[in-house]
């Protein structure tokens, strides 16, 4: 089985004789923060998270990607937080790029390594440490969970890139696959986080343009993406953030494969009003 390494940033702060030309962009469309830029100037310390230190990719922004907030975290040994999340309705989805995790979910401890996915329905206590001794780095990415009238909420998930199959895209001989950790036909789930691989020379053969929101960071190799009417080289590390209805395809460079952990919002209804301020609209059930 294929062993895979996932890129991720160490911080730190370039010196004064570094150019200052970069490949930072932000558009109404789409966002690309390279790795580059994710130095030690521009960390968050979050509430409750001991020996942790946070870049925060993506927010909730009006008039841009909306429902989903995304974050590299790196965790010190013996770090972590007992108390992660701080919105009782939010679900989330951790993977680890380094190191070693101890997540608890409802009293039910896990050992999650690099590849390792958990996925994290709304209302579940769950806790997480670093029981190792160099620094834990991982993506988490939080989304407001939408229930359903008559739909329970998701179980947990806890897997591993290692032990889920990728299946091959349709006419793609093999060289465009997709790993999904979660089915994409259960409707309890409201968004799905996968990961895509595309070999040397493949491609996104169309230009996708689609009403879901992306968060997309790079875990391994090299591509030539096509953002809205741009064509944008990204690299492993890099973040690429869309908004709903970006123009989307890709060629993947090589010499080894493009691979990239992606969020997409999905199995909903979209709102056909703002969430008015102090809660749900009248009639959406709550969390139980």
């Amino acid at each position: 089985m294929t062993e895979h390494r996932y890129f991720a940033p160490r911080g730190g702060h370039p010196g004064q004789r570094e150019l200052l030309t970069g490949r930072s962009v932000f558009t109404t469309a789409y966002a690309v923060i390279p790795h580059g830029v994710l130095r030690d100037i521009v960390v968050s310390y979050l509430p409750h998270w001991e020996g942790t230190r946070a870049w925060i990719l993506a927010r909730p922004l009006s008039g841009f990607a909306e429902t989903f907030a995304q974050y590299l975290l790196e965790v010190a040994p013996g770090g972590g937080s007992d108390r992660p999340e701080p919105d009782p309705l939010a679900e989330g989805v951790l993977f680890v790029l380094e190191g070693g995790m101890r997540l608890r979910i409802d009293g039910t401890v896990h050992e999650l390594t690099a590849g390792g996915y958990a996925y994290l329905p709304p209302g579940r206590r769950w806790r997480l440490r670093n029981p190792g001794e160099t620094p834990l780095r991982l993506q988490w990415i939080r989304k407001r969970y939408e229930p359903v009238d008559g739909l329970g909420l998701p179980d947990p998930v806890v897997t591993s890139d290692r032990e889920t199959a990728p299946e091959p895209m349709p006419d793609s001989d093999g060289r465009w696959l997709t790993t999904r950790f979660v089915d994409p036909a259960d409707m309890r789930h409201d968004m799905h986080v996968n990961i895509v691989t595309l070999l040397p020379g493949a491609v996104i053969p169309f230009t996708e343009t689609h009403v879901m929101e992306h968060g997309i960071y790079v875990l391994e190799g090299k591509a030539v993406y096509r953002l809205n009417r741009d064509w944008v080289e990204v690299e492993a590390g890099d973040f690429l953030w869309l908004r709903a209805f970006c123009p989307q395809a890709c060629y993947a460079g090589g010499p080894g494969p493009f691979r990239y952990l992606l969020y997409r919002d999905a199995n909903r209804h979209p709102r056909l009003a703002p969430t008015p301020p102090g809660g749900e609209p009248p009639g959406r059930p709550r969390l139980p």
